[in-house]
């Protein structure tokens, strides 16, 4: 709801002149400030510690980085019957982001999956998309994104991944300060995303995007976007049982393997894109809100099928496990007594006057 009350500000209230080179100069160092924090949060050691799930965490990345964009290119053929070739340009943009992180432990969580698994497979997908997504984009999008080039790459190099780096270097020093202030720091969060979104659209009013989508157009992005994310969905979790894993690995590879990172994408895409971010971020934002209203539906789903079949649980969060009920101690075993056997029976406790008498 902030992020299209923010839509709607730029809107009524776009940033011009004077006024959007200093929200251009913000957003700039609110992105490079955005990557610094996940650099200084994110624990090296605590995802080298992931490893040992590889083929879960490949099997995550190769959802992400290249059955996304094989779709994303397969839906070129939708242009320019359903897709203008600018929302097409932020359709496959979409598809080369990064997975999420938060949402895809949380969901994970309530679906009762392998919670630790989707911690280390959303903390590479990031890493990995600081270098592929401006990879990917380069290669596959080209001058097409409008203004997009491969130069544009030493933009991420020093607004994103040297941020980035240096908050891995100083982690040690600042993660008790970044502890002890997680709130605000989580609001600094979102208001960078939000001034990206707000220059972004600003940017957009000032080209007349509003007149580049209609709404047939629109709602054929969303129905597109919806075609995308069922599709993932299914080909996460019945192209994980394929593989041999569990239901807990399953869980957590479809959450992860199936949603993309609004917090990551934005910036990359102001950075990528320029002028042309706000209609490349549309189809980033409307995906964002479709996944996150279906895979809660269907997170909820997956914890009520848990608590029908509860051996179906097995192999899921360890933390999960150890706070389950311990099994009921089993009862003592009756001695089996040959036909005819008098079992003896222990004498009453008696007061100590009746023993007296």
């Amino acid at each position: 709801m902030v992020l299209l009350g923010t839509v709607g500000v730029a809107a009524l209230l776009p940033a011009r002149g004077a006024a959007a080179d200093v929200a251009d100069a913000g957003a700039t160092g609110a992105v490079a400030l955005l990557f610094f924090l996940y650099g200084a949060r994110l624990s090296a050691r605590e995802t080298l510690d992931g490893l040992r799930h590889w083929r879960l965490h490949l099997t995550v990345l190769g959802c992400t980085f290249l059955v996304f964009p094989l779709l994303g290119l397969a839906a070129r053929g939708l242009v320019p019957t359903l897709l203008t070739p600018p929302l097409y340009a932020g359709l496959l943009f979409l598809c080369l982001v990064p997975s999420t992180i938060q949402s895809s432990i949380a969901f994970t969580s309530i679906a009762r999956g392998n919670v630790p698994a989707a911690i280390c497979a959303g903390s590479f997908s990031s890493l990995a998309g600081i270098a592929l997504t401006p990879l990917l984009a380069a290669a596959l999008l080209g001058a097409d994104a409008g203004g997009f080039s491969p130069g544009s790459l030493a933009g991420i190099v020093v607004q994103l991944l040297l941020p980035f780096l240096l908050g891995q270097v100083l982690r040690r020093r600042i993660a008790a300060f970044l502890a002890r202030h997680k709130k605000v720091l989580g609001l600094v969060d979102r208001g960078s995303i939000l001034l990206v979104v707000y220059t972004a659209f600003s940017a957009g009013m000032a080209a007349g995007i509003w007149h580049q989508v209609s709404l047939p157009r629109l709602g054929a992005l969303l129905l597109v976007e919806a075609v995308l994310l069922a599709v993932m969905l299914l080909a996460s979790w019945y192209g994980a049982g394929s593989l041999g894993f569990d239901r807990a690995d399953r869980i957590a590879i479809q959450f992860a393997g199936s949603k993309k990172s609004l917090a990551a994408g934005l910036p990359m895409a102001s950075v990528l894109f320029g002028a042309q971010a706000s209609l490349a971020v549309l189809p980033l934002m409307l995906f964002h809100q479709m996944q996150l209203m279906v895979c809660a539906a269907l997170a909820r789903h997956r914890a009520r099928d848990a608590d029908r079949d509860p051996e179906r649980d097995a192999d899921g969060d360890p933390e999960r496990d150890a706070d389950r009920d311990p099994d009921p101690a089993p009862a003592p075993a009756v001695p089996q007594r040959a036909p005819g056997h008098v079992a003896e029976v222990s004498p009453t406790p008696q007061h100590p006057a009746a023993r007296a008498r």
